[in-house]
């Protein structure tokens, strides 16, 4: 009996929250413009050409967590 008010109610606010972020942020309810960098092609293609401009130098790949990489050999304990 519970379970059906439980899913209900989440699903009654994952409503109320898409309804909410869609008339704040889509339909600005309070006000502002989409910035043109955002809404126009031509800014994208010229980020993308100087993006692919710049010289790219590295070095090897990196191992972000080298701890987690590691083969660590156990030994057993030996009986003396």
């Amino acid at each position: 009996m519970a379970l059906k008010y439980i899913i209900g109610s989440i699903a009654a606010s994952f409503a109320v929250a898409y309804v909410c972020d869609t008339s704040i942020s889509d339909g600005k309810l309070f006000g502002g413009t989409t910035p043109k960098t955002v809404s126009e092609k031509e800014w994208w293609e010229e980020t993308d050409k100087k993006l692919n401009a710049w010289p790219r130098t590295a070095g090897p790949p990196v191992v972000m967590n080298p701890i987690s990489r590691q083969n660590f050999i156990i030994k057993g304990h030996s009986q003396s």
